[in-house]
């Protein structure tokens, strides 16, 4: 595949390029330019001109195009879905589920951007202001930056690209140099559906070179980014530097707390669904598993059945219910990290093998709060991290003790207590009755501390993405 620059498909100047490799079989899946700073900037160029000229076109015309890209994915769903599943490692059930997303959340922000009134200041409201009326009006940003991950591409492009489209932006995507190949495919669709080449680009390369030289090109006026939160500070840093906004969804390391009063068999449902979905490479899954020693055990024995009727297997096939990490490089962190807990005292009570890409689900008994896991240290991959706790004001301490805050949940009948817990999570989003892996179109996104800056959803994307202007009609009534 091509890199689109302005209104061309085109390769690196200097032939470089970064091969895609599926990671369950390591076989060269394709390959994509891996382009230099000068031809990133070449690409935010023709954005800066082509977003003048597409601020002008009317919301509905907008709206019927990003319409006609929900119906063209929805064409190619089966192609896109293999895509996605070979150069991810994901199963492509789940792959499936990714690409059917399209068609709920991008006819959302459609149906909002529709409806996203300005505000209205009537005359007199303020002394001396009798005979003035103000209305405010929403307008683009100009050139919008999109930085995305490798582990939930297509959900994430959502909340990104076709929310700064429908405002008026024009787009530079950079999707991650392992797995670009289905947001490749999503450009192409969106201007065979009637988004000019030049207000939609993407450029491929390392985040070192490309994601630099977007972070850093003062005619970039938003800059979204999810991904590590070192990354987003990078990103954030090179922003400040020419006052672009920055919106970060940022890494996490979720508290789960089970309550002996929960539902124990809820519990290890909403784990398994919370922690092992997409083999663990999620921001917001549970990973620090804060259960209350009277029931631990019992979790314990409930989750290692549980484990055992799901089947580890290659992504491509119907039945598999978990598949392989990004890479066997991503397997060998996971694996250090699980070694260093050990070592710091923590016993694998199941799983705990590698094998190239794959690394079987894991369970930790014995962790205690001092550990790096049960802080700072994000385990991105299918590991449950099993810390006992005595009394709610303990798992509460040990929830907030970590830098960070992107979500949490609780598990119990007590709504009383839930409630509370709920209030002192230092969290962006907190889980009642289920684990902490939660994002609805419509939810309002985002993350506490190191997790991030700013939220993402139907609610909050548009704003954004756009910036506020006031109209005043000074003296129109006497």
């Amino acid at each position: 595949m091509k890199s689109l620059i302005g209104k061309e498909w085109r390769d690196a100047k200097d032939g470089k390029v970064i091969e895609v490799m599926n990671p369950a079989t390591n076989e060269l899946v394709d390959t994509v330019p891996s382009l230099s700073a000068e031809e990133v900037n070449e690409a935010v160029d023709y954005a800066y001109e082509a977003q003048k000229e597409w601020a002008k076109v009317p919301v509905h015309e907008k709206c019927d195009i990003m319409m006609k890209f929900v119906s063209l994915v929805e064409r190619d769903k089966d192609s896109l879905a293999k895509t996605l599943s070979d150069e991810t490692g994901k199963p492509i059930k789940e792959a499936y589920n990714e690409i059917n997303n399209i068609a709920i959340g991008v006819p959302a922000y459609v149906g909002r951007v529709q409806h996203d009134y300005g505000n209205v200041i009537p005359r007199g409201t303020e002394k001396g202001q009798e005979n003035t009326i103000q209305y405010t009006i929403q307008q683009p940003l100009g050139v919008c930056v999109a930085i995305i991950p490798f582990n939930f591409p297509s959900d994430i492009f959502i909340n990104k690209i076709p929310p700064a489209l429908l405002m008026g932006n024009a787009c530079v995507l950079k999707p991650a140099s392992v797995n670009p190949l289905t947001l490749t495919k999503y450009v192409e669709l969106l201007v065979e559906a009637g988004v000019p080449a030049g207000v939609i680009s993407v450029v491929h390369g390392s985040g070192s070179v490309v994601g630099t030289a977007l972070t850093s090109n003062k005619k970039v006026a938003i800059v979204t980014l999810t991904g590590s939160t070192a990354a987003g500070i990078d990103a954030a840093t090179n922003c400040a530097s020419h006052l672009a906004h920055s919106s970060l969804e940022l890494g996490g390391n979720d508290a789960f707390i089970l309550c002996e009063d929960g539902d124990i068999d809820l519990a290890v449902e909403e784990t398994v669904w919370g922690r092992l979905y997409n083999t663990g490479q999620v921001c917001c899954a549970s990973k620090r598993f804060l259960i209350q020693n009277s029931v631990k055990q019992q979790y314990i024995d409930k989750m290692i059945e549980k484990i055992k009727t799901l089947k580890v297997g290659y992504p491509s096939e119907m039945d598999t219910d978990i598949g392989c990490l990004i890479s066997e490089d991503a397997a060998k962190e996971v694996e250090a990290q699980v070694n260093k807990t050990v070592e710091q005292g923590a016993r694998i009570v199941y799983g705990g093998r590698r094998n190239g890409a794959f690394y079987e689900p894991t369970i930790l008994d014995g962790v205690t709060k001092d550990m790096d896991v049960a802080k700072d240290m994000e385990i991105f991959g299918p590991v449950i991290s099993v810390i006992g706790f005595d009394t709610i004001e303990e798992a509460v301490e040990i929830a907030n003790q970590s830098i960070y805050g992107l979500s949490g949940s609780i598990i119990t009948k007590d709504m009383n207590k839930a409630i509370k817990v709920s209030e002192q999570m230092e969290c962006g989003g907190f889980v009642i009755n289920g684990a902490s892996f939660f994002r609805s179109f419509e939810q309002p996104f985002g993350g506490w501390k190191y997790s991030g800056i700013g939220n993402e959803g139907i609610m909050t994307t548009l704003r954004e993405m756009s910036r506020t202007k006031t109209v005043i009609l000074k003296n129109i009534t006497k």
